[in-house]
């Protein structure tokens, strides 16, 4: 059992036995993400009396690691007095998106009491939109002006008092906040007191414009190892900043939307986790592709009948099919998942769609002489006994099948990597024609070769 699991047993104890205070005192020393979690636990009536024990900084604190249909409860449960002072704590980012997500009189009830620095934030951060470098920034940044001395800088920098976690770059920034440079709390630590801002400054930086996609947000602050990356609007001000927690969740919302697109399942509410979900909802983001697939799927059944003399007379290419059908499906999978792969982290682009397609062939080519040899290997072995009629032989039989299997695995590759690309090429996103889409598609192809290639090999029909 792990230490939160303890905890939460303790806490749990500690409030049935009505030792709210002591309960209060112990929650006080941890991080809020702890207390969120232990609360996320609980019933919300029991929710609600602790967290209104604790000071409304760590109120809000703690409610800035809830999800948003959580925060939603508590704020129909709190009067608006209350819920505003914990409302004004909490992260900036996390309450602009939790205002832009509130009904229009509910954001009306609660505007009244916020303070006029905190109601001009929230209306300004959820203007912009969700998905955008805008809708994910925070305004939690500390910026001094280039003129400024390295005492004057600190000085401004306690009177800002930006949250800790905030406080890695500061931003030197002119009369018009136009952003000029950023520098380190350990370069400002380590200049001399009478030394100008603008001596210290880094003037080469990377930044976001303000209506850029999160997801590239997101890569850039990966790719250049940032703690976080200054936002400037279309005149070049700094309007706010991404840090590396918003980006490590933007990364795994996007990895997660991507997964689900790859195996056919429409995207469901980010907000709910897997068990919060009612079974209906998992029900409909599956049921589309799976009904469409089946229906295209009717293709393969079409075939299979066209020739279904030649299966009644060679029973034995009946009993290969399925091996056929999955190395080509696997294959299929394999390709578009790497395509899927590079062209998300940006490592390929269209442009060098014939280099993909180029190297995807040469990997197919090696992959069919190796499971060639194999299935050849595996269909002499297990039908060495079997009955063979008189005008066919075993050993033609197996080349023919594994030839087959060969081609399938050439097509599959060829498929699997060229479809995500021609999908993108068209304005779509790739994942989408992953997995499923792919499969279906490698069935029907692979059907054709392989029946198409018993009848010119074995002369049946």
């Amino acid at each position: 059992m792990n230490g939160i699991e303890n905890q939460q047993e303790e806490f749990a104890a500690l409030l049935e036995a009505r030792q709210v205070e002591e309960l209060l005192e112990r929650l006080k020393k941890l991080p809020p993400v702890e207390i969120a979690e232990l609360l996320g636990e609980l019933e919300l009536p029991a929710t609600l009396e602790i967290l209104l024990g604790l000071p409304a900084e760590l109120q809000g604190l703690t409610l800035s690691y809830f999800d948003i249909p959580m925060l939603h409860q508590i704020f129909d449960a709190m009067d608006r007095r209350t819920f505003s002072r914990a409302f004004v704590a909490m992260d900036t980012d996390v309450r602009a998106d939790l205002y832009q997500d509130l009904s229009r009189e509910n954001q009306l009830q609660l505007l009244p009491f916020l303070d006029k620095q905190t109601r001009e934030d929230v209306i300004h951060l959820s203007s912009y939109e969700p998905e955008t470098a805008g809708g994910i920034m925070t305004t939690d940044f500390a910026t001094v002006d280039m003129e400024m001395t390295v005492d004057e800088a600190i000085e401004k920098i306690r009177h800002d008092s930006p949250s800790r976690k905030m406080i890695y770059y500061i931003y030197a920034v002119n009369q018009e906040m136009k952003m000029e440079g950023f520098f380190t709390l350990k370069d400002l630590i380590l200049a001399r007191p009478s030394t100008r801002v603008k001596k210290i400054v880094r003037k080469d930086f990377v930044y976001a414009d303000v209506n850029e996609d999160q997801e590239s947000v997101a890569r850039k602050i990966e790719k250049y190892d940032l703690v976080a990356i200054p936002v400037l609007n279309f005149l070049g001000q700094l309007v706010g900043i991404v840090n590396h927690d918003e980006a490590i969740s933007v990364i795994r919302a996007e990895h997660t939307e991507d997964l689900e697109k790859f195996m056919g399942i429409l995207p469901g509410e980010p907000e709910l986790e897997y068990l919060d979900r009612p079974a209906w909802m998992h029900f409909k983001n599956r049921v589309v592709w799976l009904v469409s697939l089946a229906g295209v799927g009717v293709i393969s059944g079409m075939i299979i009948h066209r020739f279904e003399n030649a299966i009644s007379s060679l029973v034995v290419l009946a009993l290969y099919m399925p091996m056929v059908a999955d190395t080509g499906g696997n294959a299929g999978s394999q390709a578009a998942t790497v395509v899927v792969r590079a062209l998300a982290l940006g490592q390929i682009t269209l442009k060098e769609w014939g280099l993909v397609i180029w190297k995807e062939l040469k990997i197919a080519l090696m992959l069919c002489l190796v499971l060639g040899i194999l299935s050849f290997g595996k269909i002499l072995f297990l039908s060495y006994e079997a009955e063979i009629p008189a005008a066919y032989n075993l050993i033609d039989i197996a080349t023919a099948i594994s030839l087959a299997l060969a081609l399938q695995v050439v097509s599959a590759t060829l498929i699997g990597a060229g479809l995500p690309l021609l999908v993108r090429q068209l304005g779509g996103d790739p994942a989408v024609a992953a997995s499923p889409a792919i499969t279906t598609i490698v069935d029907i192809t692979g059907l054709l070769l392989y029946f198409g290639t018993a009848m010119l090999f074995l002369g049946i029909h």
